[in-house]
């Protein structure tokens, strides 16, 4: 019998090590990588990322590719004067800011398909108006064909072609979540309430893939 208790007592931590780690697998299974991929070289994958980029915020600050190195990015495409899906997603987005104020590795991307329209005024009140946190939201604008460019070939967002000019217009619904290696990791509808705490809750799980999960 003591040697049963003992037997018991050693194995106990190991069975429950095996336990949390199993767990932890089937709780945070690993999210898709989205977009074309090719071998390189030396075989291995190379995975499609979201390209450099030099927008202008609402702030009038200059924001590149560079400033979201090791980030997780929240992106979507908008414009001020919609009255139909947009007020919908940017109260979405201030729903995912809140939850990720304080987490300075999470950040939101709002880029508008109205470049000629949204200034940096317009863009600063509109920023204003939802409470937007300096350097966590930013609200992005430049050149039309640079900012469909990136919707079109780096968000994948849109499958139909276009030249960014006066007669091209894209119109998303969707949000769309970046890794800290820039490649693509979910897709969202961001009108759906369900579909943006999916959004938040996949956050969560890329966190704990790259080893900082805080929550």
């Amino acid at each position: 019998m003591k040697k049963l208790i003992l037997f018991l007592t050693l194995i106990s931590p190991i069975l429950g090590l095996l336990f949390y780690y199993t767990s932890c697998t089937n709780q945070y299974k690993r999210l898709p990588i989205f977009g074309e991929r090719e071998l390189s070289s030396t075989g291995d994958t190379i995975y499609h990322t979201l390209p450099a980029f030099r927008f202008v915020n609402q702030n009038g600050d200059t924001v590149t590719d560079f400033d979201t190195e090791g980030k997780y990015i929240v992106g979507e495409y908008f414009f001020t004067t919609c009255q139909t899906i947009c007020p919908i997603m940017t109260r979405h987005m201030a729903t995912v800011q809140k939850a990720y104020a304080n987490d300075e590795k999470v950040i939101l991307l709002s880029h508008t398909v109205d470049p000629e329209t949204d200034s940096v005024p317009v863009l600063k009140a509109y920023s204003e108006l939802h409470e937007a946190i300096p350097g966590k939201w930013h609200f992005l604008t430049g050149e039309k064909k640079a900012l469909y460019d990136q919707a079109r070939y780096g968000y994948l967002i849109s499958a139909l072609q276009g030249d960014g000019g006066p007669e091209d217009f894209i119109h998303s619904e969707k949000l769309v979540l970046i890794d800290k290696d820039k490649r693509i990791r979910g897709f969202y509808d961001g009108t759906d309430t369900k579909d943006v705490k999916r959004l938040m809750d996949e956050i969560e799980v890329l966190k704990f893939e790259y080893g900082d999960r805080t929550k």
